[in-house]
């Protein structure tokens, strides 16, 4: 058992008969009444969000959990097929057991995490940030660029992501996977 002063990001944890993981949470210390835990659980069965308060110094039940590199090979429907590097067996996951699946390129490795108890996989986590080509956008204006101005562009996998007005079709970009947001572009 863990108190609340063990959360933290990507903690595993049982409550309400569900295991979620936690995304973000906040340590609240009001200058009235007793301090208290803020957090954003993300539902590892269904892919739902909750929000949550804990009383300071409340029992969680923690989950262990086990982590291993996987392969994305190829989606099929709400299906998502995953080799594991080092003895190359395959599992499919889920579209929900996923928190960005627009950004996952064919080949890219994500962590998955198991539980330890009866070796189900949870949860994917993708890396930090990806690389991707932009694969249609429209022109940006010439004079528009005083403001921080944005326009939609379609990357490779097929997400939307707002990018400045400099970008151009055939441009990588590299991606904040947690936002979805644009960071850099990326020179070869």
């Amino acid at each position: 058992m863990a108190t609340t002063s063990d959360i933290r990001n990507g903690l595993c944890i049982k409550y309400n008969n569900d295991i979620f993981k936690v995304v973000e949470f906040l340590h609240v210390k009001p200058g009235k009444g007793p301090a208290f835990v803020r957090t954003k659980l993300k539902s590892l069965s269904t892919g739902k969000l909750l929000d949550n308060t804990f009383p300071a110094g409340r029992k969680i039940e923690d989950i262990r959990v086990e982590t291993r590199k996987y392969q994305f090979l190829y989606p099929e429907g709400d299906i998502f097929h995953f080799m594991n590097t080092e003895d190359y067996n395959q599992i499919t996951l889920g579209k929900e057991t996923l928190d960005t699946p627009e950004l996952l390129k064919e080949g890219e490795v994500v962590t998955v995490i198991f539980n330890t108890e009866d070796s189900m996989p949870l949860s994917v986590e993708m890396p930090s940030s990806v690389i991707l080509e932009i694969t249609h956008t429209e022109p940006g204006v010439k004079g528009n660029t005083a403001t921080n101005a944005t326009k939609p562009a379609t990357v490779e996998t097929g997400a939307q992501i707002n990018v400045p007005l400099f970008i151009n079709e055939g441009d990588k970009i590299k991606i904040d996977t947690s936002k979805s947001s644009y960071l850099e572009r990326v020179k070869e």
